[in-house]
């Protein structure tokens, strides 16, 4: 039998899209993907890969996939930095088609924490390093 969450994995991904789409005040979930895209990567390039895989691991189907996409395991680990500085990281994913607001990694928390077990990414977020719960802070 096939797990619940992979049965259901379009919808869940598409009603985080739309929560976040509307916060965000786009038209449609178009340019909102690119801008999740972009605040999981500019998170995951803050943790070590094991940290990574943690964190994924409370995400549902799609957005699991999303944070591993085209992942680079040699590209060097960041450090947390100020929200403005991880924003413009966001908003270089691919520049030409991101229409990321400066209150883009909030938008996307706001509608992560909607579309996930909470407490099981709140106990996750605690494990990870110093930044990881100011990162995903409303």
């Amino acid at each position: 039998m096939v797990p619940a969450e992979y049965q259901q994995a379009k919808i869940d991904f598409y009603n985080f899209l739309t929560d976040a789409r509307d916060q965000a005040l786009f038209q449609d979930t178009q340019p909102m993907y690119t801008m999740a895209q972009g605040v999981l990567q500019a998170f995951r390039r803050r943790l070590e890969v094991k940290d990574a895989i943690r964190f994924a691991n409370v995400l549902p189907v799609g957005l699991r996939a999303l944070i591993v996409a085209d992942w680079d395991p040699d590209e060097p680990r960041r450090p947390f930095e100020d929200r403005e500085t991880m924003t413009r990281e966001v908003q270089n994913l691919r520049p030409l088609h991101n229409y990321a607001p400066d209150d883009s990694i909030e938008i996307v928390a706001r509608a992560l924490r909607r579309n996930v077990d909470q407490e099981a990414f709140d106990r996750v977020l605690a494990t990870l390093p110093q930044g990881a719960v100011e990162f995903w802070k409303v």
